[in-house]
């Protein structure tokens, strides 16, 4: 590493799949190390963080190099999402400050299937992977000053559950000068088709765009029904608690705040459905600050048109994510760990989008 590079490490325990967990239970503190999906015991990652220069002006894009490297004689598995370079970054991997102050994730909201087997890169015993992370294009870096950057995938992902033991671990700080810089669009590939409904696509078949419409007005029955269901209740119903956790006025007024942008959104926004996303693993994303574009792709496709993490359902949850509706956050992907987040933390299942998409398509069914 050169003069001016400058880095840190530590060790990230047990990265291990949610098929590993759904079989065998997720580690519990004290446990050692746990299994990997063929039996074997899973080794320790060391995580390296660098950059070229400790200060950068506006012209100049903050690049942060993250290195993998495998430390123990055992194969590991690392979630590609978590590894720049393995696919475009969308996800909030880092924790970043300014001068002490937490500053906001630009980067896309992303709903995602639970992980597959190709979902996963393995690390040979000293393997290294490195990619590089466009800091530029997910973090607000408007202001200029101090920034301080350490890599929380373990900390902040929806995912958590996979990475056990490391969600427990924490890590030195980089540091970097920044000057300011104006945040970077999110690009849009081809030209939207308009439709007379109010509802606008981007690089989808006429069979797609029908499919689009038919989710559309199903995601509209949901947030209407939702929205209505909540000005309804003045106590902790099961379809309340089961996804919001503990009632109280307050909480339900939030929920109920939710629904009603979300429903007004999908009734008078002009909505854009943007269809040249691929991944066959990911439902949809959206860029917060950009409404109202919605980004589909492969596993909305397969999804059906209502019920559990259906295409309607998956509208909504993106729809929530924009920071003019209901500015909501992925804490935890899933029915299970939907409804775990509401027993445990009210307050951030307000703040999780898959709780408002189960809560509106309410599968099985609650009163």
């Amino acid at each position: 590493m050169g003069q001016n590079a400058r880095g840190f490490q530590w060790l990230v325990r047990g990265i291990v799949g949610l098929s590993l967990l759904s079989a065998c239970g997720a580690s519990q503190e004290g446990e050692e190390t746990p299994l990997g999906m063929d039996g074997q015991a899973m080794g320790d990652v060391a995580v390296e963080l660098s950059v070229a220069s400790q200060s950068l002006s506006a012209h100049e894009d903050a690049m942060i190099r993250v290195t993998f490297t495998n430390v123990t004689s055992q194969p590991v598995r690392l979630l590609r999402w978590y590894v720049p370079g393995t696919e475009g970054v969308k996800a909030e991997l880092f924790e970043v400050s300014r001068d002490g102050e937490p500053v906001d994730y630009l980067g896309p909201h992303v709903k995602r299937m639970a992980p597959r087997a190709e979902d996963f890169v393995t690390l040979a015993p000293g393997e290294h992977l490195s990619g590089l992370a466009p800091l530029s294009d997910l973090y607000d870096l408007s202001a200029t000053g101090e920034y301080t950057v350490r890599f929380s995938a373990h900390a902040t992902g929806p995912h958590t559950g996979v990475l056990t033991l490391a969600a427990r671990l924490d890590s030195n700080p980089l540091s970097l000068w920044i000057e300011g810089r104006a945040a970077h669009e999110p690009e849009r590939q081809t030209q939207d088709t308009v439709t007379a409904q109010g509802l606008s696509f981007t690089g989808c078949s006429s069979t797609r765009q029908t499919q689009i419409r038919a989710a559309w007005t199903a995601a509209k029955s949901y947030a209407s029904n939702a929205a209505s269901y909540l000005n309804g209740i003045s106590s902790g119903t099961a379809r309340y608690t089961t996804w919001f956790g503990a009632y109280s006025t307050s909480n339900r007024n939030t929920a109920r705040s939710h629904f009603t942008k979300i429903n007004n959104a999908l009734n008078t926004a002009a909505l854009t459905v943007d269809c040249t996303c691929t991944d066959a693993g990911t439902y949809a994303y959206v860029y917060p600050t950009s409404p109202y574009r919605i980004y589909v792709c492969g596993a909305f496709w397969s999804a059906s048109t209502t019920g559990t993490d259906s295409q309607a359902g998956t509208l909504v949850h993106e729809m929530s994510h924009f920071n003019v509706v209901a500015s909501t956050n992925d804490h935890a992907y899933g029915q299970g760990n939907a409804k775990s987040l509401a027993r445990s933390n009210p307050s951030r299942a307000l703040n999780n989008a898959d709780n408002h998409e189960y809560f509106a398509e309410n599968t099985p069914s609650q009163n």
